[in-house]
């Protein structure tokens, strides 16, 4: 499977308007960074997280009469809350698959917003990734990255990026399953941009960079932390594909320096991004993504207050 395309991206952008929201390019306040850097903050988006984009176009574009069934997702919240919203808007019901490291932030998000949660254990929601069902529950399914639709929905994204920075050297963005960042290096890429995406992921579970090095994909091991957005054991074939296709690489952050970007982020910009919604700066904070005008994916600001916190405290959840 090929990317998404130009065309399709530049479909969803205009299918998505009503559920999504163009979200601000701000400038990180912090005057001794490496390069400029720039905040994407996709943490104002309805339900807290850039998924409201992939969700609400891959369920726009399903018929009416299998839309009728209901919609199954398998998220470890933000997915969950996204596909839930868009089904609360579109009248069906929704379930959600949800690993057993979910915060309880985000699964009280879920049922606020109607989605029935079946709660699992975290290699059993894996597997219903890869099986794109649960066995006794029927409806769509709405696979949380790997698919066409999600991926162009997500990659509005670049194409916003490059209308507010055209200049704009790297794209920084969280990696989880990958559609986020197969979308936006997409749109990037087709628009015929020279600008780099790179992917960045958390120490505690780094599958990509693991795979990307051996030149195939490879198990890792995984550590469930604050930064749950993101993580895990392994890279799904597809997506290791188009991430080599795609992709400038992708590098890796620690725990304490995500804690420390979050807490950057709320002290400097005033706005709250979760674990994986500052894992961005936090490689751009270090130097490894190099200097020139960087753009951080701020993917999310779901997380739990008390995590929060610990981290304003300075300390590491």
């Amino acid at each position: 499977m090929d990317g998404p395309s130009l065309d399709r991206i530049r479909q969803a952008k205009c299918s998505i308007a009503r559920y999504a929201v163009r979200t601000p390019l701000v400038r990180l306040n912090m005057i001794d960074a490496p390069g400029e850097i720039f905040l994407k903050l996709e943490n104002l988006q309805p339900v807290g997280a850039f998924k409201t984009r992939g969700a609400s176009f891959a369920m726009s574009e399903l018929p009416t009469e299998e839309l009728a069934r209901g919609v199954l997702t398998a998220s470890a919240g933000n997915m969950a809350q996204a596909v839930a919203y868009g089904a609360r808007q579109m009248g069906i019901s929704c379930t959600v698959i949800a690993p057993d490291t979910a915060p309880q932030t985000k699964l009280d998000g879920i049922r606020r917003l109607g989605g029935k949660v079946i709660w699992v254990s975290f290699d059993r929601w894996w597997q219903t990734l890869i099986d794109r069902g649960f066995p006794g529950i029927d409806g769509a399914f709405i696979h949380p990255f790997d698919d066409l639709n999600v991926m162009a929905g997500n990659g509005t994204i670049g194409l916003e990026i490059l209308e507010d920075l055209p200049g704009v050297d790297t794209i920084l963005v969280p990696w989880g399953g990958g559609g986020l960042a197969i979308g936006i290096a997409a749109a990037v890429q087709d628009s015929g941009s020279a600008c780099k995406v790179i992917a960045v992921e958390v120490e505690t579970g780094a599958p990509l960079a693991a795979s990307l090095k051996k030149g195939q994909p490879v198990i890792v091991p995984y550590q469930a932390t604050f930064i749950d957005g993101i993580g895990s054991k392994s890279v799904l074939p597809n997506m290791f594909k188009l991430a080599q296709r795609f992709l400038a690489g992708s590098l890796v952050a620690t725990v304490e320096e995500t804690a420390a970007a979050v807490r950057l982020i709320v002290e400097r910009n005033r706005v709250v991004p979760e674990g994986a919604g500052a894992v961005a700066l936090a490689v751009a904070l270090s130097g490894r993504a190099g200097t020139g005008q960087i753009a951080c994916i701020v993917s999310g600001g779901n997380i739990d207050s008390h995590k929060l916190a610990v981290i304003l405290e300075g300390g590491t959840p």
